[in-house]
């Protein structure tokens, strides 16, 4: 198969984890006989020191021409920390995912047998932990007008917007998924307050019909950000509005013991991006020592996702728990062993998958 990769490692530690998952999706084409080509561009602050934009249009286009993105993380202190600026590296994520249309982000959690201990929640509530979240990515307060503070400074006003089409969108994703899973959907909403909860539920309902061999529960945000945390094994496919997604996607991360672990999708009906849960995580940037395996993970998510190869995709996953089962990891995670550097990850993954 030919396969067009955008690549934009973006800030930090991107550019590092990035190319140990070049390194992995290169030995996978050669062994199953993929023709693999890949189209570098600028996203974050690195795209805004170049050109003035956090995501030029040619870094768009080069997206649009792609079968699949790779992305590593965006994000730079000296923009963190000026509140006054008036662009910012974040703003390039919010308009790529508005552009390319990424309507739905897919969030897997899932623990690994070798670092089930490094959960900060008992074994026996995360061991075998398996859940996604389908998070919706292009609506909802972070894009809703109008925005914004009074003339006085004093008041500030974010709008929360939801069309029925939006939901039914990313819906149906999370009913498909359940279809292939465990037969189990939850809709997380704050329903009991919010109007645009209230839409959610009822299109959901809605659609439950259509999908007879799933059951769907209904939930409160606040009352699934405790059970995540209580017993997180009762969930297994969760849809929601773009805000109580990103925050209890979050939370769910650090079941795992590690978010350098986690991997991610953004879904849109022509574009679909991949890329870890972390962030740029600055202070190790250049020094070799970043865990790139949620970036690998996220290669194999692709493989998945956009191109339906799923021998490659289990075998990426196969040889990432190898090398946790072996100690080929990271300082974040080596517990007193040796740390790997994260090119020798990268290496040394590679090579497994070609043995």
């Amino acid at each position: 198969m030919k396969m067009k990769i955008a690549l934009l490692s973006g800030d930090g530690i991107g550019p590092e984890v990035i190319a140990q998952a070049v390194k992995v999706v290169e030995a996978i084409g050669k062994k199953f006989g993929h023709h693999i080509t890949f189209e570098k561009g600028l996203v974050g602050a690195c795209a805004i020191d170049a050109t003035g934009d956090p995501y030029p249009d040619a870094t768009h286009e080069i997206c649009v021409g792609a079968d699949a993105v790779l992305f590593g993380a965006i994000g730079d202190p000296k923009y963190d920390n000026d509140p006054k600026a008036k662009v910012r590296p974040e703003q390039g994520l919010l308009r790529m995912r508005q552009k390319l249309g990424l309507f739905a982000n897919v969030r897997p959690t899932f623990t690994f047998p070798s670092l089930v201990h490094k959960s900060p929640l008992k074994l026996d509530r995360v061991d075998g932990v398996d859940l996604v979240f389908f998070r919706e990515l292009t609506g909802g307060i972070y894009f809703g007008e109008p925005r914004g503070r009074n003339e006085q400074g004093t008041k500030a006003f974010d709008t929360n917007v939801y069309s029925k089409e939006e939901i039914v969108r990313l819906a149906r994703m999370g009913f498909e998924a359940a279809q292939k899973r465990r037969k189990l959907l939850t809709c997380v909403d704050k329903a009991n307050v919010m109007a645009t909860s209230r839409l959610w539920r009822e299109t959901v309902q809605e659609l439950a019909p259509e999908y007879p061999d799933v059951k769907v529960e209904y939930e409160f945000v606040d009352a699934v950000a405790m059970r995540l945390i209580q017993w997180p094994k009762a969930y297994d496919v969760l849809i929601t509005e773009n805000l109580f997604g990103d925050i209890l996607t979050d939370e769910a991360s650090v079941i795992s013991g590690s978010m350098g672990l986690m991997p991610s999708a953004s879904l849109g009906a022509k574009v679909k991006l991949f890329e870890p849960i972390h962030g740029s995580y600055p202070q190790a940037a250049g020094k070799d020592i970043a865990n790139p395996l949620g970036t690998i993970l996220s290669a194999s998510m692709m493989f998945d996702y956009a191109f339906g190869l799923e021998a490659e995709a289990k075998l990426i996953s196969d040889v990432v728990n190898q090398s946790l089962a072996e100690g080929i990891v990271t300082e974040d995670i080596a517990e007193g062993g040796k740390a790997y550097k994260t090119s020798e990850i990268g290496d040394w993954l590679a090579a497994r998958i070609l043995s």
